[in-house]
């Protein structure tokens, strides 16, 4: 295994996990949701049993799953998937962009800063840097 399909396969764990923990929040329910950020409005909905909430997160889940699936693809763990270079640059952009938006909202909006947006930010942004590791020192390879 190549250096740039280790960093592929973390990515693809990290996605994975992530996508574990947004399943972790439909089962465990409102205390889950504001744990993880969610918003008092989705907590709420989901004490009132509404479907709303599980199914933006079972949507966010599957996303989450897809892109595990890309890396590993990428890494060569998964047969390979169609638009790979294409669908792996725009997954790593992704995950950059959402970790740095931090950076506009603390200059435009700091009043929005909380504990929750920058840990999440930094983890994000951990994710975004394993995707583009990756799929740069695998880019011949995809």
């Amino acid at each position: 295994m190549t250096d740039g399909s280790r960093w592929l396969v973390a990515g693809g764990v990290l996605s994975a996990v992530a996508s574990l923990l947004h399943i972790g929040c439909i089962i465990g329910g409102p205390d889950w949701y504001r744990f993880f950020g969610a918003g008092e409005g989705m907590a709420r909905a989901a004490e009132r049993g509404e479907l709303r909430p599980a199914l933006i997160t079972l949507f966010i889940a599957g996303v989450l799953a897809a892109w595990a699936a890309y890396a590993f693809s990428g890494a060569g763990l998964l047969p390979r998937l169609p638009l790979l270079r294409a669908a792996l640059v725009a997954i790593t952009a992704v995950y950059l962009l959402r970790g740095l938006v931090i950076v506009p909202m603390a200059a435009l909006r700091p009043e929005l800063l909380s504990p929750f947006a920058l840990w999440s930010s930094a983890i994000v942004l951990v994710y975004g840097i394993v995707h583009a590791v990756g799929v740069w020192a695998s880019w011949n390879k995809l």
